[in-house]
């Protein structure tokens, strides 16, 4: 039965929703300020960004674009950790339930020319061209009546010029037909993302000089460091590859004081998977300040998680093994060491403090 159930559910789909009275009707499922709420609790410092979401969304909402080309077509450019693939992953979870409801494509796999053919298909006479393999979810990338497909293609810059050549026709016509010829991908319903560090690397380094020394003492700041990428993507990227993408947007590398949100962040998301094994944590202020110390903000919200991995969840895990019977947890420090130590409770019946 699970073909009768598909056919039902996609039946269902191409269903109108139903309108409430007073609303305008709109065939897409989704609330532009209740997506952009969970972009706005997970993504920090990149307010302009998700500015710009919002609107591309609203838009969308109307149902008033081109047919004839993607919902959306949109680079995001910055340095590493600061939310540039998380931000697709959030709009896929926030639209699909899932954050991984999206057709993801690692771009640095197709370094080579020959890679092409992982996108569009083994050419004519080749092993593998009547079967039209391809690298491409077309599920997920065509998404259903009600909600868009979100396709990402991960660190572009990183790909074979060939391979960026042939998304060409899907950014500006949103179809991409296979190299045997036998069927064609249709990305009209698709929300396109992508990605790219692109100058990163120089206006980190540039920033980096105005953060110490004589520089910071002065207060001085520094000038046009957000052109920098911008002309990286302009002389990387041919004029007829840009002039596809609708919107670019510039991430702005962390800024040291959002620190403490970042860390509140990962904090919060690390409480979520502990509440799923009955496990809470407690931090005493001391611990939460020389864990916020160790923390280096070029690396993002990426750092943070690969110290929570390598520094704090291996000595809760253990905890956890060594007080099964036990729910709460304190993360203290002695001697500028974590610690992770069970929390004792209180009896209302006794009044007695117990750790069970």
């Amino acid at each position: 039965m699970p073909f009768i159930n598909e056919r039902l559910m996609e039946q269902a789909e191409s269903r109108p929703p139903p309108v409430t009275p007073g609303a305008r009707a709109s065939r897409f499922q989704f609330e532009p300020d209740q997506v952009m709420a969970r972009l706005s609790a997970r993504i920090v410092g990149q307010d302009p960004v998700l500015a710009d979401l919002e609107a591309m969304l609203t838009r969308i909402k109307a149902d008033i674009s081109d047919p004839e080309r993607p919902l959306a077509v949109h680079l995001f450019v910055g340095p590493t950790g600061v939310g540039k693939t998380e931000t697709a992953r959030l709009l896929a979870e926030a639209l699909h339930g899932r954050a991984d409801a999206l057709c993801r494509v690692d771009m640095n796999t197709l370094a080579q020319e020959h890679y092409a053919a992982a996108l569009i298909g083994a050419p004519p006479g080749y092993v593998g061209s009547k079967e039209g393999h391809t690298l491409l979810d077309e599920e997920r990338l065509r998404g259903t009546f009600r909600k868009p497909g979100v396709v990402l293609f991960d660190e572009i810059e990183k790909a074979d010029v060939r391979v960026i050549r042939a998304l060409m026709n899907v950014l500006d016509h949103g179809r991409l037909a296979l190299s045997a010829g036998t069927r064609e991908l249709d990305f009209r319903n698709s929300l396109i993302f992508m990605t790219s560090n692109l100058g990163a690397r120089e206006a980190q380094t540039r920033l980096a000089r105005y953060r110490r020394g004589w520089r910071r003492w002065l207060a001085l700041r520094p000038t046009a460091t957000e052109r920098i990428p911008e002309q990286a993507v302009r002389e990387y990227f041919d004029p007829e590859f840009i002039n596809r993408i609708d919107r670019i947007h510039y991430f702005q590398p962390l800024d040291p004081q959002r620190a403490d949100g970042l860390l509140e962040m990962e904090l919060d998301r690390l409480a979520d998977r502990l509440q799923r094994r009955d496990v809470s944590l407690s931090w005493q202020p001391a611990a939460r300040t020389r864990f916020r110390a160790g923390q280096d903000i070029r690396y993002g919200a990426r750092d943070l998680r690969r110290r929570l991995r390598n520094e704090l969840e291996p000595k809760v895990a253990a905890a956890m093994f060594s007080h099964p019977g036990i729910h709460r947890f304190l993360v203290r420090t002695t001697g500028g060491t974590l610690e992770i130590v069970p929390v004792m409770e209180t009896d209302p019946r006794d009044g007695l403090r117990h750790t069970t």
